[in-house]
């Protein structure tokens, strides 16, 4: 019998590029969840940064006779300094506060990996104000 009229010897020739194939029509959806978790992780960074930078200001606007632009002077320099790379454009405000409790909220943009992903993250970190007591 000649095997090169067989219709299997054919039938297995006939298989060359499917891997390949496979693999193009799969690589894409492995990019985007590789870009997925990066994007993640740059999402995990700044809000631990504006976090950081909510708790500095915090500290220091909570302080005894401290002036109210203090914690967000505070937050906004420890988020600029801390938070370079992980948090862009902060902005830090002392709303929500009263005489008894300061709050803060630093919020800011997440650096994208994925092209026209646009992420904000915002928090607050509340503490009672430090008071005098003879």
């Amino acid at each position: 019998m000649n095997l090169a009229n067989n219709p299997l010897t054919k039938l297995r020739r006939d298989d060359r590029g499917a891997l390949t194939l496979s693999y193009v029509a799969l690589l894409p959806f492995v990019f985007l969840v590789i870009m997925a978790a990066i994007q993640a992780s740059f999402w995990f960074l700044a809000r631990d940064a504006a976090l950081a930078a909510a708790r500095q200001g915090a500290d220091a606007g909570r302080a005894l006779n401290a002036p109210r632009s203090a914690g967000p002077t505070a937050a906004l320099a420890f988020a600029r300094q801390a938070g370079q790379g992980y948090l862009e454009s902060p902005v830090a405000s002392a709303a929500g506060s009263s005489s008894s409790t300061v709050s803060i909220t630093v919020s800011g943009q997440v650096p994208t990996f994925v092209p026209g992903l646009v992420v904000q993250v915002t928090e607050t970190v509340q503490a009672p104000a430090e008071k005098f007591r003879p």
